[in-house]
């Protein structure tokens, strides 16, 4: 396709491209899931009579949430078999995304785990409504449900995230303080470094996705996520080093062994110290954390 004389159903598709992969991405925490979206979204759209269309970024999103819902459905059953926790894909951002409070704590890993203990429903409403502000007339014509019901499901979301979100907002440069007291911790291989900064019920979930090694149930408590850490980095023969950058609109860690991608590290963050760890080790899931990912809202 010529970018000079492209077409007005490819222009309106460009256009948005960026917000319809942050909508899919958002209900399904995986970005290859949300390429695939997005290519089924385009596939439908071509056949769209653009005439018949009054506001064609609703119509792109609704079609994008269609098929997001189905390919929901089908995740659900594919996790089942998956090899211990599963956590999403995360994604290296720009400083546009952190800057946008709203965006970043709806993209933390924390919340995305809240969203996964949603229906399929009740995760599209949740963030067409909470994370996109879409109207409840346009989020029922795209998830089948009447605007009455739209409403008491977004309610019931809300009610459900709320009770599991972390109790207090905390700053970009707050988050960033206490994750780099981590890493000096964990850089010196210092014990009670890490206590001090390991909230009491801290826990620490990690993904290898059985291709790599990480713990195949949540390990719960400083004590023995301290230990584990720290006799993780013991164990390893390789130079391990931890670099701060921003994932999925929030300060996290990059762990490379000898120079080597080996994760990514994400933290919780509540009363200056850190509630929860997520470590992303599965090399599948690691595709997107060497160069930016473009999300808008």
């Amino acid at each position: 396709m010529s970018d000079n004389a492209a077409d007005p159903a490819t222009e309106a598709f460009v256009a948005h491209r960026n917000l319809l992969f942050t909508v899919a991405y958002e209900m399904l925490g995986s970005a290859a899931d949300a390429e695939d979206v997005l290519q089924e979204t385009w596939l439908r759209w071509v056949k769209v009579d653009l005439e018949q269309v009054r506001d064609r970024r609703a119509y792109l999103v609704r079609i994008t949430t269609r098929q997001a819902l189905n390919r929901l459905r089908t995740m659900t059953r594919r996790r089942e078999s998956y090899v211990g926790p599963w956590l999403p894909e995360p994604l290296l951002t720009s400083p546009d995304v952190a800057e946008d409070v709203e965006l970043a704590e709806s993209m933390s890993m924390a919340l995305m785990l809240v969203l996964e203990t949603l229906g399929p429903t009740e995760r599209a409403v949740f963030v067409l409504r909470e994370v996109f502000a879409v109207g409840y007339e346009e989020i029922a014509a795209a998830v089948g449900k009447s605007p009455a019901a739209v409403r008491q499901i977004a309610h019931r979301a809300r009610r459900h995230v709320d009770a599991r979100r972390p109790r207090e907002a905390v700053s970009q440069s707050e988050t960033r303080a206490v994750l780099e007291s981590f890493r000096r911790a964990l850089d010196t291989g210092d014990l009670q470094g890490l206590l001090d900064v390991l909230a009491p019920d801290v826990v620490m979930v990690g993904d290898g996705g059985g291709l790599k090694q990480a713990a195949l149930r949540p390990v719960t408590g400083a004590e023995k996520v301290a230990r584990y850490i720290i006799g993780g980095t013991g164990r390893v023969p390789s130079t391990v080093t931890a670099d701060q950058t921003v994932v999925n609109g929030n300060p996290a860690l990059v762990m490379r062994l000898d120079g080597e991608l080996d994760g990514v590290l994400a933290i919780r963050v509540e009363g200056a110290r850190i509630t929860g760890l997520y470590y992303v080790r599965n090399p599948e899931k690691l595709t997107r954390v060497e160069s930016e990912t473009p999300l808008t809202r």
